[in-house]
């Protein structure tokens, strides 16, 4: 089933797979869609769109198995707060419902922050823009399409108590002329935390 997420990437020839599965209407946690597409749902990624406030929108992008820590991320996109759109906006906003959200081939492009543990693994998964397929790539090629979108694009700790790695990560520059990385401290290191768990209700 080719999606607007794949053909975003094929316009880049950027390599994926597609991976297929049931969809449960009942049970669109990133969790269940790990178990159906055999991956640890650590390296499964959920995209979240979240507002800082009238006309602020930021997607995280977060592991499977993680909850959004929406201080972390305020601090990492430079909002006073971030919270999570309401689904009844997701749609009208991106182009994509519940469950099929991703970054590429959205309505509207808006600035991607992704949790600095994509960057450990060979492959991670992420939807493709619809129910029941998902898109798996090299997380350095993710980070590479998404800074194609003309946003900001950033690594940095969104999640809740998670045991993030004690090294400095590499982000992906978001100027498209650019072919080098840059690298930094993580964004939200020894923050108080202030999170509301990004489960089932998630868009992704």
């Amino acid at each position: 089933m080719k999606t607007n997420g794949a053909r975003f990437l094929e316009t880049l020839g950027i390599p994926f797979e597609l991976r297929e599965y049931e969809v449960d209407p009942n049970d669109l946690s990133a969790i269940t869609v790990a178990r159906k597409i055999a991956m640890p749902p650590e390296q499964v990624f959920k995209t979240l769109l979240t507002t800082g406030g009238a006309g602020e929108y930021v997607f995280a992008v977060i592991p499977g198995d993680a909850e959004l820590d929406f201080k972390k991320l305020a601090r990492a996109a430079s909002l006073r707060k971030a919270e999570m759109v309401s689904l009844k906006e997701v749609q009208p906003l991106t182009g994509y419902i519940r469950g099929g959200v991703t970054v590429f081939g959205a309505k509207k492009a808006f600035p991607v922050f992704v949790d600095e543990t994509a960057i450990l693994f060979d492959r991670i998964s992420v939807s493709a823009g619809a129910r029941g397929v998902q898109l798996i790539l090299s997380p350095n090629d993710y980070l590479r399409a998404a800074a194609t979108l003309d946003v900001q694009v950033q690594t940095a700790d969104l999640t809740k108590d998670r045991r993030a790695p004690s090294l400095r990560l590499t982000g992906v520059p978001t100027d498209r002329s650019s072919s080098a990385g840059w690298s930094g401290a993580r964004v939200g290191d020894h923050e108080p935390t202030d999170s509301i768990p990004a489960t089932p209700e998630g868009h992704a």
